[in-house]
């Protein structure tokens, strides 16, 4: 599973003229499901997440977790993190979980983050075309793999 997790101060997703999902500060998660990805590996994800100190305390140093300043989680898929552009210009994504894979474990993840924490938790829509808008706060991004 890859992760690339951005601290928002607002990050919404669209699919067609409709707004899916919509967050103030907090995190954006692109997520990409691997095609030997596991239970275990996801979990560890989300707790990672859960607990990954990148908002600022009272002295300015990345001390808190989003769990930790009530921030907000935009769940948002995105299987071209798997893209493997090594060879040629088309990137191949045969390494990118096939739907009937991705999308419950997609899922899952986002009833991990609601069953496990007490934000709140918006979703883009799998598999739709969406289109994502943030305000990176920082910039803070970070890739994460498990």
């Amino acid at each position: 599973m890859k992760v690339v997790v951005q601290r928002v101060s607002s990050a919404s997703v669209k699919v067609g003229n409709q707004i899916t999902g919509a967050i103030n500060k907090g995190l954006l998660l692109l997520v990409g499901v691997h095609q030997d990805d596991t239970d275990e590996q996801m979990k560890w994800m989300c707790e990672k997440i859960l607990k990954l100190r990148v908002f600022e305390d009272q002295d300015e140093k990345m001390n808190l977790s989003v769990s930790d300043v009530k921030g907000e989680i935009l769940v948002v898929s995105q299987f071209t993190l798997y893209g493997d552009a090594r060879k040629g210009t088309r990137p191949s994504y045969i390494d990118a979980a096939r739907p009937e894979k991705a999308e419950p474990m997609y899922d899952a993840m986002i009833k991990y983050f609601e069953t496990h924490s007490d934000l709140n938790i918006q979703t883009g829509k799998f598999g739709a075309m969406m289109d994502v808008e943030l305000v990176n706060d920082g910039p803070v991004t970070l890739i994460l793999e498990k």
